[in-house]
């Protein structure tokens, strides 16, 4: 899928409106048609029922299927960012507050796990998996050792108490799949 093939403007007007829906107070689809309209067009007066208002309408509801089959119609994700901040407070306590204001992990995690948002992959991890790769991969960055932890061992990696079920290959998948990301920016930025 290129991103020349759909509007941007109507995914992004899809997308509150299928958040909306999954939420207790749904939003009216006749709000987000006017509140994208007047966005785009500023100082304009909503909508009136009209063909422009139809086709809108249309757009945001055929956006709105494409938007679900690309999630596989599971609307009920589970985000990393609550067990990224769970991760990273056990670990401050871990590595101990020396290390840990010595180099921005926190936020290094945080940027990784923002970025790899931009890649439709993130869609096959696992929730808990993705924050530990965040982590992880942003101690690697800055050349930090977890204490008490064997690199060449399976069972005692760091993450091991967080999430028991990744392997190693899983691991470095999701990595490379994060890396990947910047890989991507750096081919856009080089043509």
């Amino acid at each position: 899928m290129e991103s020349t093939d759909y509007d941007e403007y109507v995914i992004a007007a899809s997308s509150l409106y299928l958040a909306g829906k999954i939420k207790d107070d749904p939003v009216k689809i006749r709000d987000v048609i006017n509140v994208a309209n007047i966005t785009l067009n500023r100082g304009s007066l909503p909508l009136e029922l009209g063909d422009e208002y139809w086709s809108m309408r249309d757009a945001i509801v055929q956006a709105e299927l494409l938007i679900a089959r690309t999630l596989k119609f599971d609307l009920n994700m589970e985000h990393p960012h609550k067990y990224l901040l769970y991760y990273m407070k056990t670990l401050q306590d871990w590595l101990g507050a020396d290390v840990w204001s010595s180099v921005p992990i926190a936020k290094t995690a945080a940027s990784f796990l923002q970025d790899f948002h931009h890649s439709s992959k993130i869609l096959n991890h696992k929730a808990t998996h993705i924050a530990v790769c965040c982590l992880s991969l942003a101690l690697q960055t800055y050349g930090v050792q977890v204490p008490l932890t064997d690199e060449s061992d399976d069972q005692s990696q760091w993450y091991t108490p967080f999430v028991s079920d990744i392997t190693k290959d899983k691991h470095w998948e999701i990595i490379e799949d994060i890396i990947e990301v910047y890989k991507q920016e750096s081919d856009i930025n080089n043509m």
